[in-house]
C-alpha cells in the first residue's frame, strides 16, 4: 500500500482508479470489489476528492460544529480531517490499495458565508459558488486519465443528491466524453433508501446498464476496511454489526440466490458499430 503526495506519482500500471468524494464512499460502496482486484494481482488506487483540510483561519458555520460533533470529531476542523484521514489510510491498508488525497475542501466548508448550512442544501442543487469546481474537477479527473489511461474509472453515481456525489459524478461524465472506461458506483448508504437509485437513474437517462461483481467471499474484507471509519460508522449505522447486516442485505438483495453477494455499478451503453 502506498500513499501518493500528488498526481504526479500516478502511473500506467494503475488498473482500477477510484474517485472517492469523501474518506469513506469508495470503500462503502465498492470495497469487496477492490479486494477481489487486489486479490488478482491488479494495482488499485483510491483518490479521495475532498479531503482538504480548511485553514485555520476558518469560521465554522453552525451547520459544520454540528456535523463534527455529530460525528464525534474534535470541533477544531484541521484535527478532524486529519483524524479522517487516518481512518482512510488505515481503510485503504486493509484492501492493500494506493490511496490520494486531493485538497478540495468538503461542502460544509466551502464559502464564505457557508454554501450549505443544512442538510437540505447539502443534499440539494449544486451551489452556483461551485461552478468553477466543477469544471476544475472535469479537468482534474481528465488529468488522471492521462496520467493512468488504461485504467478503469470508478464515480459515484450520485445516488442520493449529495452535493460532492453530484460534482464527482458531473467529473466522471467527462471522462465517458473522453472515452474512457467509466463505471458509476451505487453510492452507500444513500442507495438504501426507498426508490433514491431509481430515482437517480431516471435523472441520468435511460441509456445505462448495470455492472455486477460476484464478490461473496470478499465481503468479510470490505466489513473489516469500513470499520475503520470509527467517526462514520455510528451515525450511520449505529455499530459495525448492523453495518455488516446493512451490507449483506443489500448485496444479496440485488440477486437473491443462495448466498450471492453482489456490488453493483453502472456504465453507459456504448454506441454500437
Amino acid at each position: 500500500m502506498q500513499l501518493l503526495a500528488d498526481i504526479e506519482q500516478i502511473t500506467r500500471d494503475y488498473r482500477h482508479i477510484y474517485f472517492s468524494p469523501h474518506f469513506d464512499d469508495a470503500i462503502f460502496s465498492s470495497g469487496a470489489s477492490i479486494m477481489l482486484q487486489r486479490s488478482l494481482g491488479q494495482k488499485v488506487l483510491i483518490i479521495t476528492v475532498f479531503a482538504g483540510i480548511p485553514p485555520a483561519s476558518m469560521t465554522l458555520s453552525p451547520f459544520a460544529r454540528q456535523m463534527l460533533q455529530k460525528m464525534g470529531l474534535p470541533s477544531d476542523p484541521q484535527l478532524a480531517i486529519e483524524q479522517r484521514r487516518a481512518e482512510d489510510l488505515q481503510a485503504a491498508t486493509r484492501l492493500d490499495a494506493d490511496l490520494l488525497w486531493l485538497d478540495y475542501l468538503d461542502a460544509p466548508y466551502r464559502g464564505q458565508p457557508a454554501f450549505y448550512q443544512s442538510d437540505e442544501a447539502l443534499f440539494g442543487e449544486i451551489h452556483p459558488g461551485d461552478f468553477t469546481l466543477d469544471t476544475e474537477l472535469g479537468k482534474k479527473f481528465l488529468a488522471v486519465q492521462q496520467r493512468a489511461p488504461l485504467a478503469a474509472f470508478y464515480a459515484p453515481l450520485g445516488v442520493g443528491h449529495h452535493v460532492d456525489h453530484q460534482l464527482c459524478c458531473s467529473a466522471g461524465d467527462r471522462l465517458v466524453q473522453n472515452g474512457a472506461n467509466v463505471r458509476f458506483y451505487e453510492d452507500f448508504p444513500y442507495v438504501l433508501q426507498p426508490g433514491a437509485l431509481e430515482a437517480r437513474l431516471r435523472e441520468l437517462g435511460s441509456n445505462m446498464e448495470p455492472q455486477i461483481v460476484e464478490m461473496s467471499q470478499f465481503l468479510p474484507h470490505k466489513v473489516e476496511a469500513a470499520a475503520c471509519y470509527k467517526s462514520q460508522v455510528p451515525s450511520l449505522f449505529g455499530d459495525v454489526r448492523r453495518m455488516e447486516e446493512a451490507f449483506a442485505t443489500y448485496h444479496h438483495s440485488i440477486r437473491p440466490v443462495a448466498t450471492i453477494q453482489i456490488e453493483r455499478s453502472w456504465a453507459f451503453r456504448r454506441p454500437k458499430g
